[in-house]
């Protein structure tokens, strides 16, 4: 699930972890890159390939930290995890998860993840509730002289109602936490073949969450638009809602660490690098579930993420690398 180093000062005090993660989004249409999406070739200054931006660089980067942090160890106070970890990209977060549950690990006061972006440290980010929804009705031949409304008629309908939830809106420029709910239905999964209309449809519903609206809220929400289809469309069989996962939202404060000590490192480095409230949620959503502030990220300049076309730039490395260097320095009392 992951490989973790551990570097260990001569002092006692906390310890710090800085993550990135080793697998990687799904390629997509290989057709419609235009090089390889296995490719690492460096071109015009840029890293090309799935998974230059999240996160093999900064993997790399946090490597070296490490290495250059072992010479010098015995004047640090506390410690500092690596930690690259996979089962990332498939939401499970194993690594991270067992990470946390080893008892022979030191558990970190906080987390810096690698996620690029050179503008911002990202300070927090949306939560998520997800579900996945079963929806009911009798089977029958599509060709029969009777109406049937099968199941995916009945799903069709619920998506609509799922689209037009009255959600809270965004709050004004200056809030706390500055972005609105949002729910998605992202998968839809029912019927064979054309001749029967089917008697159940899946559908996989996420729904991002702020502090403003929880994930009880979001259960909420979709338990009232599932009851208003049973009650529209009725059935014999009520449709079902199944959790699957439940994330807060988070945000840290700038002073909080180790959000203050990556500031306090742009600054030292003459960067003007602002905070950031990230729409998707990360894994610092589940770090801040366990207990472990973080931030979700800072490192260089990208395009394609998830998409086609994914490269990373490597000639503003080496300050990002400068950054993460002195903020874990701060950290560790070595400044």
């Amino acid at each position: 699930m992951g490989l973790l180093v551990e570097v260990e000062g001569g002092r006692p005090g906390p310890w710090w972890a800085l993550d990135a993660c080793l697998d990687t989004a799904a390629f997509g249409d290989e057709q419609a890159w235009t090089f390889s999406p296995t490719s690492g070739e460096v071109v015009d200054g840029w890293l090309r390939g799935r998974g230059a931006a999240d996160s093999k660089l900064a993997a790399a980067l946090f490597c070296h930290i490490a290495a250059e942090l072992q010479l010098g160890a015995a004047r640090l106070t506390g410690g500092l995890a690596v930690l690259l970890d996979v089962d990332e990209h498939t939401g499970g977060f194993g690594g991270a998860l067992s990470y946390l549950a080893d008892e022979r690990a030191r558990r970190p006061e906080g987390v810096m993840i690698g996620y690029p972006g050179l503008e911002e440290v990202v300070i927090g980010g949306r939560g998520l509730w997800r579900a996945q929804v079963s929806v009911h009705a009798p089977a029958g031949h599509s060709g029969s002289s009777k109406v049937v409304l099968g199941a995916i008629s009945r799903a069709a309908h619920l998506v609509r109602l799922l689209d037009e939830a009255d959600l809270p809106r965004a709050p004004g420029a200056g809030a706390e936490f500055p972005l609105p709910p949002k729910v998605s239905v992202t998968a839809i999964t029912g019927g064979q073949g054309f001749s029967v209309t089917p008697d159940l449809c899946s559908l996989n519903v996420d729904v991002r969450t702020t502090p403003a609206f929880t994930g009880r809220d979001a259960e909420m929400l979709v338990r009232e638009a599932v009851a208003r289809l049973d009650a529209e469309l009725p059935v014999s069989r009520s449709t079902e809602v199944a959790e699957v996962a439940c994330w807060p939202a988070f945000r840290l404060r700038p002073d909080e660490e180790p959000a203050a000590a990556m500031f306090a490192a742009a600054r030292d480095l003459g960067l003007d690098v602002g905070a950031k409230v990230a729409g998707p949620s990360n894994i610092g959503n589940l770090l801040m579930r366990e207990g472990v502030r973080s931030t979700a990220g800072f490192g260089v300049p990208y395009e394609g993420l998830h998409g086609i076309d994914e490269r990373a730039s490597l000639v503003e490395l080496p300050t990002v690398y400068a950054v993460y260097l002195q903020a874990v320095r701060i950290l560790l009392g070595a400044a």
